[in-house]
């Protein structure tokens, strides 16, 4: 693989080190950030660019590659998960939704839900949770667990690229 230089935000970067740091923000998937240099790219690029380009490549991705990225996402608030597994991003952000502050109910509630979800429509489920609180969760939780299995892989994918829009957004580079 050639290892061309492009320019992002005023500094020099090759696609090696864009692929690195792009390689957290789809779950646990780093062929989409690799999939970037496949077709052509700008030699000037920002992260709306950026963004634009990985979310064409998932939304043309096959449906078992879709299906597979929503099943690298972590279920949210269970406390069982090792945190090794975890992506830096995905601690930060259950973190800043209070879910690592869970009692003992809200823990029951969620550990309820995302078996109840995860039995219906075999994959976790996925929000954006980002500015949304434990309260917030919960109860987009109980609304979606009654949706059809087409129209929640939908909305997975949906909040998928928010999270990602949202990871790209926050990178320091």
């Amino acid at each position: 693989m050639s290892n061309k230089t492009f320019i992002f935000n005023s500094k020099t970067i090759n696609q090696d080190e864009i692929i690195d740091l792009l390689k957290g923000v789809y779950e646990h998937s780093p062929w989409v950030p690799a999939r970037l240099f496949s077709g052509k790219i700008n030699k000037k690029i920002n992260k709306e660019y950026l963004y634009e380009k990985l979310k064409m490549i998932v939304d043309h991705a096959s449906k078992t590659e879709k299906l597979n990225l929503i099943r690298s996402h972590p279920e949210l608030g269970n406390k069982l998960q090792k945190l090794n597994k975890l992506t830096k991003f995905s601690k930060e952000e259950q973190k800043s939704a209070g879910l690592d502050q869970c009692n003992e109910d809200e823990f029951e509630i969620l550990t309820y839900l995302n078996k109840q979800y995860r039995v219906q429509f075999e994959f976790p489920f996925i929000v954006a949770v980002k500015g949304l609180s434990k309260d917030d969760i919960i109860r987009e939780m109980k609304k979606r667990v009654d949706s059809n299995k087409e129209e929640e892989f939908e909305t997975a994918m949906k909040e998928i690229h928010k999270i990602a829009k949202l990871r790209i957004y926050d990178l320091n580079y």
